[in-house]
C-alpha cells in the first residue's frame, strides 16, 4: 500500500510500515585552486565518498541521541569507540567505526524546504548556479587519464540535478541506475576494432563542423557524452563481475548494500567521486518504526564499507560524507512522525583531511536550537574542500572569470582539519 503523508514529495511514497508501538585549515596540504598550486598535490589522488541520506534522517535518531528528554524518543544512546561519543542505539555496528570518524551536531541551514535544502548542502551557496561537490572533485582531483568518469551517482530513483554549472558537461554527475550496467556498453556485434576506430573519426570530422557557430558549452556537452560513455565501455568489467557472496552477506542483499559494494569497486578504481544515496528518511508519520528498518539498513552496510576503506589503505585518501538536506523535528506530531528540520541537526564525516573522532558543536537539551559552534552548509562545504586539498578561497580555474570556490561570506571548520 502506498501513501504520501506530508509535503507531496516524490520519494514521500514509501510503503506503508506498521508503527512500532512502546518500541525499545588543510595543515601540510598543497591547496589547489589554480595550475600554479596544482603540482602540490600531484600523483596523490583523492577521493570523495558520499553517502545522502535522502529526505532528511532524525539527528535524534542517529548522531545527536536526546533520551528520557521531552522529545527524545524511545531509543537509547549507546557509547562508540571514541570515549565520550554517544550515538543512537539504532547504529550499533557503527558505533564501533566512529574512531575514524567525526560529528557536526551545530548545523543551521535556515529552511526546512527538500530543494532548498539540497542544493545548499551540495553547492555551500543558498543561490545561484554553482558546481556540486562532487563536480569540483571532478574537476579538481580527477587524474587527467582517469579510466573513470569523475562524478558517479549511485542512486534507484529520482533526483537528476544539474551539478556542474559552469564548470562543464564533463564534471556533470553520470547517474547509475543502482548496480545495472549502463545500456550499450558493448560494441555492436559485427564491428570489429579497425571500423569502430573510423566510426569515431567519422563522428570528430561532424563534431568540427556542429562547432561552427554554436556555443562552445553546447558542444562541449556531446563531447562529455561521448567521453564518458567511452570511458565506461573501457571499464565493463567493473559491472559484469558477481559480487563476492561473503561481500553480499556482509554488506546486505538489498539495493543500498550492493550499490556500496559497487562504489567501493568504484573507489578502488580510482574514481574520484561517488555518491550513493539511500532514500526513504521523510518520515512525516511512523518515525520511530522507519528509524528502526531505515538505519538497520544503513548501519552495517556502512560500517563494513568504512571498515573495508581503511583496512584497504583508501580511508586517508578519501573523504566520507553522510549528510541529508536537512534533519528532523524535535517535536514529534499526531503521526508519531517528526517534520523538516534544519534548525538544529548533525552529519558525520571523516577520512581524508578530517580530524577523527572529534564532535563538533551543541545542541540544547531538548534538541531545539544550536547551544555552541554554529555552522551552516557554507562552512562544510569549505571544510571538505580544504580536507582534500583544494583551496576554496581562491577563484576557479576558468579563464576571464572570477568566481570563488567556496562562499567568501564562510569559513572551514579549522578544527576538523588534520
Amino acid at each position: 500500500m502506498r501513501r504520501n503523508q506530508g509535503c507531496n514529495h516524490l520519494d514521500h511514497h514509501l510503503a506503508r510500515r506498521q508503527f512500532l508501538a512502546g518500541a525499545a585549515g588543510a595543515m601540510g596540504l598543497g591547496l589547489l585552486g589554480s595550475p600554479a598550486t596544482a603540482e602540490k598535490i600531484k600523483g596523490q589522488h583523492k577521493r570523495v565518498l558520499q553517502i545522502y541520506l535522502q529526505g532528511g534522517v532524525s539527528q535524534l535518531e542517529s548522531w545527536d541521541p536526546k533520551p528520557g528528554t521531552e522529545h527524545g524518543g524511545p531509543f537509547r544512546a549507546i557509547p562508540t569507540s571514541v570515549p565520550g561519543m554517544h550515538i543512537s542505539e539504532l547504529l550499533p555496528y557503527t558505533a564501533k567505526q566512529m574512531h575514524l570518524l567525526s560529528i557536526v551536531r551545530s548545523i543551521n541551514l535556515k529552511t526546512n524546504d527538500h530543494r532548498q535544502g539540497r542544493l545548499f548542502m551540495e553547492k555551500g551557496r543558498r543561490a545561484g548556479e554553482y558546481p556540486y561537490v562532487g563536480s569540483i572533485a571532478s574537476k579538481y582531483l580527477a587524474p587527467a587519464n582517469s579510466e573513470l568518469p569523475g562524478y558517479i551517482h549511485i542512486s534507484t530513483r529520482g533526483l537528476t540535478d544539474s551539478t556542474s554549472a559552469f564548470l562543464g558537461a564533463q564534471h556533470g554527475q553520470l547517474k547509475f541506475e543502482g548496480v545495472k550496467p549502463p545500456k550499450n556498453l558493448a560494441v555492436p556485434k559485427g564491428l570489429d576494432e579497425t571500423a569502430d576506430a573510423r566510426r569515431v573519426q567519422l563522428r570528430e570530422q561532424f563534431n568540427q563542423q556542429f562547432r561552427v557557430g554554436r556555443p562552445k558549452s553546447l558542444t562541449e556537452s556531446f563531447d562529455a557524452s561521448f567521453q564518458q560513455a567511452a570511458k565506461l565501455m573501457g571499464r565493463k568489467e567493473l559491472f559484469e563481475k558477481a559480487p563476492d557472496p561473503k561481500d553480499l552477506e556482509r554488506y546486505g542483499k538489498h539495493d543500498f548494500g550492493r550499490n556500496c559494494l559497487l562504489a567501493r569497486a568504484l573507489l578502488e578504481n580510482n574514481a574520484t567521486c561517488v555518491k550513493v544515496t539511500h532514500h526513504g528518511y521523510d518520515s512525516h508519520a511512523e518515525n520511530f518504526n522507519f528509524h528502526l528498518e531505515q538505519l538497520g539498513e544503513f548501519d552495517k552496510t556502512f560500517a563494513m564499507l568504512v571498515d573495508d576503506l581503511h583496512q584497504r589503505g583508501l580511508l586517508e585518501s578519501t573523504l566520507v560524507m553522510v549528510y541529508s538536506e536537512f534533519g528532523r523535528t524535535p517535536k514529534i506530531n499526531v503521526r508519531y512522525g517528526r517534520d523538516h528540520w534544519g534548525t538544529a541537526w548533525s552529519i558525520a564525516l571523516g577520512g581524508c583531511g578530517i580530524q577523527p573522532g572529534a564532535i563538533i558543536g551543541t545542541t540544547n537539551e531538548k534538541g531545539t536550537a544550536v547551544a555552541d559552534r554554529e555552522v551552516d552548509a557554507g562552512h562544510l562545504f569549505h571544510t571538505y574542500l580544504q580536507a582534500l586539498g583544494i583551496d576554496s578561497t581562491n577563484d576557479h580555474d576558468i579563464a576571464g572569470r572570477s568566481i570563488p570556490i567556496g562562499d567568501p561570506t564562510a569559513q572551514p571548520i579549522k578544527e576538523l582539519l588534520s
